[in-house]
């Protein structure tokens, strides 16, 4: 492979993103399998579109963390058996991958793995329910990307923006979902970041474009409930904020503009 090959960035379904470049792929929180999500998130809106490959490109996938609808578990499966395929986590939850017969390899925050032309490095996220999450940052020649998995509204957007800043393209949730889950107290705080939100991260993170992701896909009340308008709110305070805000659909290009 070239190390000119052109770096092409496309949103798969929910939170999946999709970075390649020649023949090597990076995709991060791929859903494909939906079984597993029906009794809380229910079925989702639209078929789910195939991640597609062509032949002799090497797929590596990374996981935000272990929920159903970022940790695909028997597309994960067939990703590391795939020829030259990986799947990469945070060390903590690498066992319970394991467990799952997933064959992933675990890094702690900060660390870089090579894939290919890319560099894939985790650092900071927060998950509504105190689990296991990181976000992911992916690098290659002329291109940083970071990618949030289904976060909540933290204090780390300032480090990350210091320590590994600017960004391309940030990829954020925008859903603002609430949530109704047994064991869990019910709150009126989102479980995700709502559109507004969103946009103010991506303000931090310096970012030149922010992405929208994981919305208008699933909704199930009582028990897991997107907010109103979630695409046109992020889009309109993304304007008055004057950031660049793009939000494609299913297996659509990122168009993105430079941090450089």
């Amino acid at each position: 492979m070239s190390s000119a090959a052109t770096v092409t960035v496309r949103r798969l379904a929910w939170a999946g993103v999709e970075v390649a470049a020649g023949d090597v792929r990076v995709v991060i929180d791929p859903l494909q399998n939906t079984a597993d999500l029906a009794g809380f998130q229910g079925m989702p809106r639209r078929p789910m579109p195939g991640i597609g490959a062509s032949p002799g490109v090497r797929t590596h996938a990374l996981i935000t963390h272990l929920h159903p609808d970022h940790c695909d578990r028997q597309l994960l499966t067939d990703i590391a058996g795939s020829e030259g395929g990986t799947v990469g986590c945070h060390a903590p939850i690498v066992d319970v991958l394991a467990g799952m017969g997933v064959t992933a390899t675990p890094q702690t925050l900060g660390e870089r793995r090579q894939l290919g032309p890319f560099t894939a490095l985790p650092v900071a996220s927060h998950d509504w329910r105190g689990d296991d999450q990181v976000a992911w940052i992916v690098e290659t020649a002329g291109l940083r990307v970071i990618h949030f998995g289904d976060t909540i509204w933290h204090g780390k957007w300032w480090q990350i923006a210091r320590d590994h800043g600017p960004f391309d393209v940030a990829f954020l949730p925008i859903a603002g979902v609430m949530t109704r889950r047994e064991g869990f107290t019910p709150t009126n705080q989102p479980a995700t970041l709502t559109p507004e939100q969103a946009v103010e991260a991506a303000v931090v993170l310096q970012a030149s474009t922010a992405c929208a992701i994981h919305y208008d896909l699933f909704n199930n009340p009582p028990y897991y409930t997107e907010q109103h308008d979630v695409r046109g709110r992020f889009l309109r305070a993304a304007q008055a904020r004057g950031i660049h805000a793009v939000a494609p659909g299913d297996g659509e290009p990122v168009p993105f503009a430079s941090a450089a």
